[in-house]
Order: structure tokens, then sequence, then C-alpha cells
């Protein structure tokens, strides 16, 4: 680009030549210059104009300040009702994760007073309807008391899945499987002893099966002892916890030893007809504190549990 100058001052004219690159810096630096310019008019014009009152500019000032505030106004009553419409949500949420913890909790046996004690008289109320419209401050107070809420609510349910993981340990160690299948040949009581014919108390539940047949665990524990003794021949005690004992005699073979833990329904043995006994069968026990139980009590509760189970679900329990 070339400039050229011509002055009746002048005896020749002058010639000035600009690349591209120094006619853009010659056009930036124009743009900056009127940039600085307009800045320094709108400093010192318009704005000292709104300070005193100035009789046209002070009023063209007032207009444009008025319509960005209440455009900014706007937008942020618009941003804090969705909010507030939000935060309804959350407290109808809220209050039914409420009711869901109260009705599994009293599943666990966790007492009502003892739970509401613990939470906070927290959000009440359904879908939001404003009466008015809250502040940001106010909703952000109510979001920290729903985010407080929602972390003791969280805790409950933690303590909840503590509970039902312990009653499901305490049901796992309870001996309600039968051992072996098949029906039993002695039960619990009195009875005539098969050696001296006499009376005599039969401590455990007699289940006739061939030779080989396997034993299962009557629930899970620890193997406390595996070993041949004089009148329950190849016998296997486990100890269930709680003073719980379960004890399978006259066996074969013994597929453990003490000191293994043992899953409910694990083969642990084999039946037979070791010690004192007049044919195979496996010969059960559950003892309490050292004292025989009625085993058929532990596996009648097995059976009716099973039995409501099915009910429940509209199909016959199978005998």
């Amino acid at each position: 680009m070339q400039i050229m100058i011509t002055h009746s001052r002048f005896t020749r004219t002058h010639v000035w030549t600009l690349s591209r690159w120094q006619l853009a810096a010659v056009l930036s630096g124009a743009l900056g210059l009127m940039l600085l310019l307009s800045g320094l008019v709108y400093h010192f014009i318009f704005l000292q104009a709104a300070r005193e009152g100035w009789p046209v500019v002070s009023q063209i000032v007032r207009l444009v300040v008025k319509d960005e505030f209440a455009q900014r106004d706007r937008f942020m009553r618009e941003n804090l009702d969705a909010m507030a419409r939000r935060v309804g949500e959350m407290q109808a949420r809220l209050l039914q994760l409420e009711a869901v913890g109260e009705r599994v909790s009293d599943m666990v046996g966790l007492k009502p007073d003892d739970i509401k004690a613990a939470l906070p008289d927290g959000p009440k109320g359904g879908p939001y309807v404003p009466s008015a419209q809250p502040s940001f401050e106010q909703l952000q107070r109510m979001v920290d008391e729903l985010d407080h809420a929602a972390a003791l609510h969280a805790d409950l349910f933690t303590l909840i899945e503590s509970q039902l993981f312990e009653q499901r340990m305490q049901a796992l160690r309870i001996p309600n499987t039968r051992p072996v299948d098949g029906p039993t040949s002695s039960g619990f009581g009195f009875r005539l002893d098969p050696f001296t014919g006499r009376q005599a108390l039969h401590t455990g539940l007699d289940f006739p099966a061939p030779v080989g047949t396997p034993i299962l665990a009557a629930a899970g524990g620890g193997v406390i002892a595996a070993e041949d003794h004089p009148a329950y021949g190849l016998m296997v005690d486990i100890d269930h916890g709680n003073d719980l004992v379960t004890r399978y005699a006259h066996a074969s073979k013994l597929w453990v030893q003490p000191g293994d833990l043992v899953k409910r329904g694990q083969v642990i043995a084999e039946v037979g007809s070791t010690g004192r006994s007049t044919g195979p069968h496996l010969h059960f026990e559950v003892l309490v504190s050292g004292v025989p139980q009625n085993p058929a009590r532990f596996l009648a509760d097995a059976g009716q549990s099973k039995a409501l189970a099915q009910s429940a679900r509209g199909r016959p329990a199978r005998p």
C-alpha cells in the first residue's frame, strides 16, 4: 500500500509504502486508540452525567443501567425458582426414603423411637408449592439441611444393612438343614435300648441310609471334633457359636478334621455303622451348652419357613 502526500510547500511529493503487516499494525493501533477514547468518554462523561444528573445524558445512562439490572434480576429469579423446585423434589424423595427406612428397620428389630431420636426433625412437605419467592440464603440453608438429613439416612441404612447381615449370619449358624435325606427311624426321647432292652433316653434323631451316603453339615460352623468314639463310632462335632453344637455319629468315613470351617450343606462324612450301632444310619444330635435338644424342632422350623415362603409366592410347599 502506498500513501502519497502533496502540498504547495513541498517541492516534491512524499510517498510512503506500507506492507501488509505494517498496515495491520496501523489499523490495530487505531482500533485500540478508539477503544481507549470510548472508555474515557464513558468514564468521564456518561458516569459523571449520571452522578451529577445532567439533563439528557443522565436519563439515557439510567435507562441503560436499569435495563441491565432488570435482566440480571430476572435471570437470577428464574434460577432461584428452578432451584426451589428442585429442593422441593429432594424433600419429597427424602420423605419417601424415611418411610422405607422405618418399614425396613421394623423388620430387623430396630425401634422406631430410637430411629426418630437419631434422625432430625427433617424436611416436611411433598411437591414444592412456593407461597413466597425464597431468597438465595433460604435456599442455601434448606440445601444444607437436606444434605445433613441425607447423611443421617445413609447411616441408618448402613445400620439396617449391618443388622440384616448379622441376622443372616445367625440364620446360617442354626442347624435346620437335614443332614441326610429320607425319613427317621428313631426320634428324640425315651425308648427301649436295642442292646439292653431297657428304657433309655435317645438323645438325637436316627436317619437310616446305605453305607457311604453323604452326611451334610446342618449349618455353618467350625469342626471341634472328628474322632472315633467308643459309643458314637466315627463322629464329627461342629460348633455353630452361642454354645450350639451338632453331632454326626456312626459314620464310615470322615471328610473333615478339627479346626476346619464348614458351610451349610457341605459333605463332612459318610453314613456307616461304627460304634454302638445295629445297622447303617446317621445319629444326629443338637446340643445347647452341652445339653441335648430335640433336633426335630430345628428341622421343623426350617420346614415351616419354607412352607410360608412358598405359600407367599402362591406355590404349594413340597413335602
